[in-house]
């Protein structure tokens, strides 16, 4: 089994990062020189994704503006001197995308809930758009998924990645099988609790933005009951996969892998730098600068 459709939640309000979020999705905040949700596509397009359905919400359109086709801009750039834009052909890689809105911020379940119709009786890929996965290409962490999820026909694969004790109180937190706590890349649990604190985490596992799922997840959805404005979050759906006694497993980020969450200020300036400094073309120059600005001269 192929795995080739992709559900971005990007309804998020964004009000941690407030005001530069006021009027344009958290989601098209430039890192470098493109906008988040673009390495977000580009990394599941190169691990096989080929059909996105984008789960919106007021004042995102943008983000549609962004992945369709600009025929005055094409006409500009076939007409003036090549330049580099970072620019990507989706249509010519046979890329499809699909919208659907969210009226409501009633939680990341309700937004996944609204794909049910998009993937019918196939699995398919979770990716938070504020969530950038770094790393080497290939294989890629969405891949290794999709492989684990397909071989041990589980109803959810989730991406984790180990975190300080400190920081579980920010995630969802997962709870290894008994025997497979202490290592290992691909592994079973038995439980996921939602930002747990240090004193009461199940592990330091945390969920790294990244899931794969059947159909049933609609079901286990539709189950969670509602919080405080009638939110319903993946967590809890996890949680009844599990207490239904589906399999659930995770496959752990490699130590060349890294979450990039552009949730907060803080984290958006690391991810900034980041690939600021990565940049092959003004990477170089932008290390002296910080070099010069920090007083380091080395």
């Amino acid at each position: 089994m192929t795995i080739t459709k992709a559900v971005l939640p990007v309804a998020g309000l964004g009000t941690r990062l407030l005001p530069a979020t006021k009027s344009q999705p958290k989601e098209m905040l430039p890192v470098g020189h493109k906008p988040v949700v673009q390495y977000v596509v580009e990394e599941l397009v190169g691990q096989g994704i080929d059909t996105f359905l984008f789960v919106t919400a007021r004042k995102k359109g943008s983000i549609e503006d962004h992945f369709d086709d600009d025929p005055e801009l094409d006409a500009l750039l076939s007409s003036s001197e090549a330049v580099e834009t970072g620019l990507v052909d989706f249509a010519a890689r046979k890329v499809g995308f699909y919208y659907v809105r969210q009226r409501r911020p009633t939680g990341n379940a309700d937004a996944v809930r609204l794909a049910a119709d998009f993937v019918g009786d196939q699995s398919f890929v979770v990716g938070f758009g504020d969530t950038i996965i770094h790393g080497p290409d290939r294989p890629g962490l969405v891949t290794r998924m999709t492989e684990s999820h397909v071989a041990h026909s589980a109803s959810a694969t989730i991406g984790v990645w180990e975190v300080p004790p400190q920081d579980t109180r920010k995630y969802g937190v997962v709870k290894p099988a008994p025997g497979h706590g202490a290592g290992g890349d691909d592994f079973p649990i038995v439980d996921i609790v939602e930002k747990p604190g240090p004193e009461s985490a199940p592990s330091c596992l945390a969920v790294a933005a990244r899931y794969v799922f059947t159909p049933a997840i609609f079901d286990a959805i539709d189950a969670v009951s509602s919080g405080l404005g009638g939110e319903r979050w993946l967590t809890d759906a996890i949680h009844i996969l599990l207490a239904r006694g589906e399999t659930v497993r995770c496959v752990r980020l490699r130590p060349d892998e890294w979450r990039y969450d552009i949730g907060t200020p803080l984290t958006y300036y690391r991810a900034f730098v980041d690939f600021a400094l990565a940049d092959p073309e003004h990477g170089p120059e932008f290390t002296r600068y910080l070099r010069d600005k920090l007083g380091d001269t080395r």
